[in-house]
C-alpha cells in the first residue's frame, strides 16, 4: 500500500500528479522542472521530504556508538552542529551516506537515506549492543520540510524568533525554536540544492499548519513548491550523490570523492582497515561529472567510451537547468578522470552516442559561497 507524506492533501489541492518513490506518493514537479529550478536558484522553493525519518541515538555512550559507526568523527562536533558522513561495512563499502546532528553529548539524530533506514537502524543497534545507549527509529513522528534559495532566510525569519544570521547559525548548524506557532521546531541550515537553505523538523500534528504558514510567508518572494525531479536537477549541478545510484555497498568513499569525510584519528570504526588499504593503494576508479553540450537523454547504466574503449558507466544523470546542459555522474578509470577529457556516452538501449566533457568539480558555485554566506 502506497504511503502519504503529511503534506499529501496540500499537494492534491495544488493539482499535483503523484509517483511512487520508495513506497511514498511523491511528485516529480508541479509547474515544470525548469521553472522550479529557477525559483530555487533565484528566490526560494519549498520541498516536501516528509518520507525522511530521524534515528535517535541517546544515552551515556551515544557519542562512543557513533564514533564506532561513522567514518567521520562525531567527537569533534559541538552541540548544535551537524556533519555529513558515510557508514561503511568491513570491506569499506558504503552502507549509507547521512547527516548526524548533535543535540548534546548524550543525544544525537541520524538522518539516513529513506531507502536505507532499516539497514542503518540495524547497523547502529549492533554498534550500541554493549553500551549504555539506546537507538530508536523516530519514524514519522516528525514532519520535515526543506526551504531552499537565496530568499529562504528572509522567509524563515518572518516565522521564527531564532537568529538566522551566519554568525549565529552557520552552514551545518542547527537550533531549536519557534516555527510559526509551533513552540519547538528544529531549524537546520542544511539542504540538497547547493543554495542557502534550511531544513525544518516539527511534530507531525502541526504539518498542514506549518505548510500553510510557510506558503503564506513565501508569497512576497514568489515561493514555488517543488518536486523530486527539480531536486535532482539542482543536486547534479553540485555533484551531490544519491544512494542506490551513485554510491552503494560496492563503492567506497575514496572512489566516490568522499575521502574528505574519512577521519582515521585515534579510534576504531567499521571499515577502517579496509579504507586504510584503499587510500594507500589509491582507488581503481573515480567518480566524475560529465557535461554534454545541451539537453540529452542519458540514463543510469549507459556506457562511457573513450578511444573505442569502455572506461566507465553512468550512475545517474539529470538536466542542469542553470547551464542548459545534461550532467551525468560516472565512475571512470584514473587515466580518464581528468578535467576536460573528451568522452562519449552510449545509450544502453538506444545506442545513441552523446559527446561529453569530464569535470572533476561541481560546476555550480564551486567555491560554496552561496552555501556559506
Amino acid at each position: 500500500m502506497i504511503k502519504h507524506t503529511p503534506f499529501y492533501h496540500k499537494w492534491k489541492e495544488l493539482g499535483a500528479k503523484f509517483q511512487d518513490r520508495g513506497g511514498f506518493a511523491t511528485i516529480n514537479f508541479l509547474t515544470s522542472i525548469a521553472d522550479e529550478h529557477a525559483a530555487v536558484r533565484e528566490r526560494v522553493g519549498l520541498f516536501d521530504v516528509g518520507y525522511q525519518v530521524a534515528i535517535e541515538v541517546k544515552g551515556q555512550d551515544a557519542e562512543r556508538v557513533l564514533a564506532r559507526a561513522l567514518v567521520n568523527d562525531v567527537r569533534r562536533l559541538a552541540d548544535g552542529r551537524a556533519l555529513y558522513s558515510t557508514i561503511c561495512n568491513g570491506q569499506g563499502g558504503i552502507i549509507d551516506d547521512l547527516t548526524c546532528f548533535r543535540f548534546a553529548a548524550d543525544r544525537f539524530w541520524i538522518s539516513p537515506s529513506p531507502s536505507r533506514v532499516s539497514a542503518v537502524l540495524e547497523f547502529l543497534q549492533v554498534c550500541a549492543s554493549d553500551t549504555r545507549s539506546v537507538v530508536t527509529n523516530l519514524a514519522l513522528s516528525n514532519a520535515y520540510l526543506s526551504i531552499q534559495g537565496p530568499r529562504s532566510r528572509d522567509l524563515l525569519a518572518s516565522l521564527t524568533d531564532v537568529d538566522l544570521s551566519t554568525g549565529s547559525l552557520p552552514f551545518f548548524g542547527f537550533t531549536q525554536g519557534r516555527l510559526g506557532e509551533v513552540p519547538q521546531g528544529v531549524i537546520s541550515r542544511t539542504g540538497f540544492t547547493g543554495e542557502l537553505g534550511y531544513e525544518v523538523f516539527f511534530p507531525v500534528e502541526y504539518a498542514e499548519y506549518v505548510w500553510d504558514a510557510i506558503v503564506a510567508a513565501g508569497q512576497p518572494y514568489n515561493l514555488r513548491p517543488c518536486g523530486m525531479k527539480t531536486l535532482r536537477s539542482l543536486r547534479i549541478e553540485k555533484m551531490y550523490l544519491i544512494y542506490g545510484l551513485d554510491i552503494t555497498s560496492e563503492t567506497d568513499p575514496f572512489s566516490a570523492g568522499l575521502g574528505w569525510t574519512v577521519r582515521f584519528d585515534d579510534r576504531e570504526f567499521s571499515g577502517r582497515h579496509a579504507l586504510e588499504g584503499i587510500k594507500a593503494r589509491r582507488p581503481l576508479r573515480k567518480l566524475c561529472l560529465l557535461a554534454t553540450s545541451g539537453f540529452n537523454a542519458i540514463e543510469h547504466g549507459d556506457s562511457v567510451v573513450a578511444g573505442g574503449e569502455t572506461v566507465g558507466t553512468i550512475s545517474s544523470a539529470d538536466p542542469g537547468h542553470s547551464f542548459g546542459r545534461t550532467f551525468a555522474l560516472a565512475y571512470l578509470s584514473p587515466a580518464h578522470a581528468m578535467e576536460g577529457r573528451e568522452v562519449e556516452v552510449i545509450g544502453a538501449s538506444s545506442k545513441a552516442r552523446v559527446p561529453a566533457e569530464v569535470l572533476t568539480r561541481a560546476p555550480y558555485d564551486p567555491e560554496r559561497r552561496r552555501l556559506t554566506t
